[in-house]
């Protein structure tokens, strides 16, 4: 049986007669053992380097033994927990992969093992992670008989990582209805399971037998089928995204919105420039999404694997996005903005050409979040789902969930809307959460997320998603005053108190200035991501406890001279639950601790912030801080990491 070729990607999906740990290879346990000490288990994601060669940016594709023992024992314990919640003989679940080279073989030894343990897998390939959750979402909603029901997906995915790494995200029908990773409790579930099976003696015996009980003939049909739900992964996609941007299930309201919006594009046109950077959205809806609402697009680095630069869409990566911009706004002006994603899709940081300045520059992660905060609270505000009375109260009980290490510039956009904010542990699945814990006590919670990653949640998906993103910024720029309604724009301005600066003819550069001025540490910039010695975080906090009061007493005047700092007060994040700890620091164990600076009368003005991570072998740290010049943030971080370093030591 001959492999089966993927004509729009270019790749071949699988070989069907191809028995993964057959033979010689079949690993020892100890070899297991060895590849499960690398694996980092979270509610956020599984990953560790999947490259056979064991380094962090190969573009190898073959995967070890081991691991692929790894990967049948996950697919194991997922069937199982997929087979706890229906009662359906053989319970279909999606599976798919982002565009790193190890895919393929992790996914063939999944398909295999879901297909030995009784499931049917339908297999979309290469597809973004809000793609195959959009398309879950729907496909678990249907009723139980229905051809297209599925019980949950499986992501082959390492996000930011580098391209040598890989690892598995995984969402069932019960948790958000599929349509994002397992809640917390689901996740522990999951990966308690996985431990007792590949940690027992023959696990690598166990995952080949229960890979080889997968009939040739069935693994074919699954690799055969992959255009098929390909294409209806990406149906579901277009409606969902556009009900996620227009802020409305109503097809008429939608295409109202829309057709608003491209009409305003003809006499205002907006270009944006796609840089895919080899991802999965290479070979998702973008290009025909954006063209919906008006939008002219540009691609580059547009194939499949076709890597440019690191997958985090972070500082140097998003050098040949601003190179395609300035190329792309020289030849038409309209071109005013231009994003990159990361490797599996689910966020996507931008860079902006503004009139004053002769070459574009990145939109930094905390500012990209933020002005689709913005663009968000105003289009409630605008659409009469926010109202306030005559002294700027809500009448609605209005939220923006985000996690702990959001800049505080959320809390100062809010405040104009009357919005209150609520923080979660860092952890998509915890901001996802908190969020509809929320809604259950009659909050409106239309955006949510994680602003020191950029990219934004947008209700009702469940993930990030850069179009949800574009969708903000370009809301902002098109749905301008008209007779019967007003800006989204203007909205803000006037919410804010700044109506008198406002000017129809804005362009993106004004939005940009409109934001709060906070300077902020990125975490992805090298003295964001320390090595610590320490494994016990919160023994590393309590020593941190002793020395910032120390510190404190020392540096409590210059603070005060520079900043107007004159109190702190300490905040634990754990799971969804933000709680005050006084100077117990250890009280945050491994989640995430925040130390508010605030002035005399009470008002945050800074935070220093740290947790490890929990997806890489790091612990972050992070500054803050209101009307800062770099140069503050820079001084704040430093003395925050010197004392990170100095209870680091003293282990």
């Amino acid at each position: 049986m001959p492999k089966i070729f993927h004509p729009s990607t270019g790749f071949f999906v699988g070989d069907p007669d191809l028995s993964p740990l057959r033979g010689p290879g079949l690993p020892s346990d100890e070899d297991v053992s060895r590849a499960l000490e690398r694996l980092i288990v979270s509610a956020s994601g599984w990953r560790k380097v999947f490259a056979a060669s064991g380094r962090e940016e190969s573009l190898e594709e073959g995967v070890s033994a081991a691991d692929l023992a790894i990967a049948s024992a996950a697919a194991e314990a997922f069937a199982r927990m997929v087979r706890g919640m229906t009662a359906a003989d053989a319970p279909a679940v999606l599976v798919g992969i982002d565009t790193r080279p190890t895919g393929p073989a992790i996914a063939d030894a999944m398909v295999r093992a879901l297909i030995g343990a009784g499931l049917r897998p339908r297999y979309l390939f290469i597809a973004a992670a809000p793609e195959i959750m959009a398309y879950s979402q729907r496909a678990c909603s249907l009723p139980p008989d229905h051809d297209e029901r599925a019980e949950g997906f499986c992501y082959v995915s390492a996000s930011h990582n580098p391209v040598g790494h890989n690892g598995l995200k995984f969402g069932i029908a019960s948790s958000g209805g599929g349509g994002g990773v397992l809640g917390a409790a689901e996740a522990a579930a999951l990966a308690a399971d996985f431990r007792s099976i590949i940690a027992a003696p023959g696990a690598a015996a166990r995952a080949r037998d229960l890979m080889a009980r997968a009939d040739p003939k069935a693994v074919a049909k699954v690799f055969s089928e992959c255009a098929l739900w390909k294409r209806r992964a990406i149906s579901a996609y277009t409606l969902f995204a556009r009900e996620v941007v227009c802020g409305t299930d109503d097809l008429e309201a939608q295409e109202a919105l829309l057709e608003r919006m491209s009409q305003a594009a003809l006499d205002r046109p907006v270009g944006v420039v796609a840089e895919l950077n080899g991802s999965a959205r290479c070979l998702s809806i973008d290009r025909d999404f954006l063209a919906g609402m008006g939008v002219r697009v540009r691609s580059a680095n547009d194939a499949p694997r076709s890597f440019a630069h690191r997958i985090v869409p972070e500082g140097e990566s998003l050098v040949d996005a601003m190179r395609e911009l300035d190329a792309a706004a020289e030849a038409d002006e309209s071109f005013v903005a231009g994003y990159v994603p990361d490797c599996d899709g689910d966020r996507g940081n931008l860079v902006a050409r503004v009139a004053s300045a002769p070459r574009s520059r990145p939109i930094e992660a905390q500012e990209v979040f933020a002005l689709s905060c913005v663009a968000e609270l105003a289009q409630l505000a605008c659409n009469g789902e926010l109202s306030h009375d005559e002294e700027g109260n809500a009448r609605e009980r209005v939220a923006v969930v985000v996690n702990d290490a959001t800049s505080m510039r959320i809390n100062a956009i809010a405040r104009a809307f009357d919005a209150d904010v609520f923080r979660a542990e860092t952890g998509e699945a915890n901001v996802v959460s908190l969020a509809e814990s929320l809604r259950e006590r009659d909050y409106i919670v239309r955006i949510l997320g994680e602003g020191s990653n950029g990219g934004n949640i947008t209700h009702p998906s469940r993930v990030r998603d850069p179009l949800a993103t574009l969708g903000a910024l370009i809301k902002l720029l098109l749905i301008r005053e008209s007779d019967s309604s007003e800006g989204l724009f203007r909205a803000w301005m006037r919410l804010s108190g700044r109506l008198s600066e406002y000017r129809p003819d804005f362009g993106i550069g004004d939005v940009l200035d409109s934001l709060p001025r906070f300077a902020t540490t990125s975490v992805f910039e090298p003295r964001a991501a320390l090595r610590v010695r320490s494994s016990d975080q919160a023994a590393l906090k309590a020593r941190y406890a002793t020395i910032f009061a120390r510190e404190w007493e020392a540096k409590r005047d210059e603070l005060g001279r520079r900043y107007g700092i004159a109190s702190w007060e300490a905040y634990a994040t754990n799971a969804q639950v933000e709680s005050r700890v006084g100077a117990d620091f250890a009280a945050s164990g491994r989640g995430g601790l925040r130390i508010a600076l605030a002035d005399a009368e009470g008002r945050p003005r800074a935070f220093l912030w740290m947790r490890g991570s929990g997806t890489e072998s790091v612990f972050r740290v992070m500054a803050d801080v209101e009307d800062g010049l770099p140069e503050d943030e820079e001084r704040l971080l430093a003395w925050h990491t010197s004392m990170v370093r100095a209870a680091d030591e003293q282990a």
